[in-house]
């Protein structure tokens, strides 16, 4: 099949992208809020089991994502515990389901966010914060009003990146949500389906091609914001 043959480049193809940008542009943004909580427990408490925390923030990054799939197969899925109440409380079903893919996506996202926000929020000048403080303002409004401005480049960068590794992610999200077409089948897992049929080379190489633009251009716009906030701040 040809590069420029419009059988290549239906419905059927843009279906793939399209859902794959909506599931990784969910899963980042649902993580982002929890994301910036627990960069911000982390660079700035000390508590009794500090490391074991940040130990089962950053575990999906080491453990296989396949096990990771299958914790949340068993956690949210129909008759799992999580699961079990969305559905018989809401009618809510994760499993099989691109919201679910969206969860999966998120999950595997969510520690390079935490790392990149914690980073940045340590490089934050406590005496800062300290000094709003002191003139009555309350952790919350001083969290918005001073540490948050100083940290926006790292939370741009980390939403980026968010949404950089929910877009190639696989292992997690094909063992929870499997490959459906026009449901939960993203451009990793239409790529993995590809490549067991013969003669689908052109196809494999569309959507290689389109997830390396993606996530090169999701780079120069993750830099061209945080040079724009950087230069905004200087002013």
């Amino acid at each position: 099949m040809s590069l420029l043959s419009p059988e290549l480049w239906g419905p059927e193809l843009w279906g793939i992208v399209t859902l794959s940008l909506q599931v990784a542009l969910v899963g980042m943004l649902a993580a982002l809020p929890f994301a910036v909580a627990m960069g911000y427990v982390l660079a700035r408490k000390r508590f009794w089991g500090w490391h074991i925390v940040n130990g089962l923030v950053h575990l999906p990054l080491v453990m296989p994502p396949v096990i990771t799939g299958y914790l949340l197969l068993v956690l949210f899925g129909r008759q799992g515990v999580i699961g079990g109440a969305l559905y018989d409380v809401f009618g809510i079903t994760l499993a099989f389901r691109w919201t679910g893919a969206a969860l999966a996506a998120g999950i595997m996202a969510f520690p390079l966010m935490v790392r990149a926000i914690r980073l940045g929020i340590e490089a934050v000048d406590p005496g800062l914060e300290a000094a709003a403080a002191t003139l009555g303002a309350r952790p919350v409004r001083v969290f918005c009003t001073v540490t948050l401005p100083l940290v926006l480049p790292s939370l741009i960068a980390a939403a980026i990146l968010g949404f950089a590794k929910a877009l190639g992610e696989f292992g997690a999200t094909i063992t929870f949500v499997a490959a459906i077409p026009g449901e939960t089948q993203t451009i990793p897992s239409a790529i993995y389906a590809m490549l067991q049929v013969p003669d689908q080379e052109t196809g494999i190489t569309v959507l290689v091609v389109l997830s390396i633009v993606f996530a090169f251009g999701a780079l120069i716009v993750s830099e061209w914001l945080a040079m724009r906030v950087v230069k905004g701040q200087g002013r």
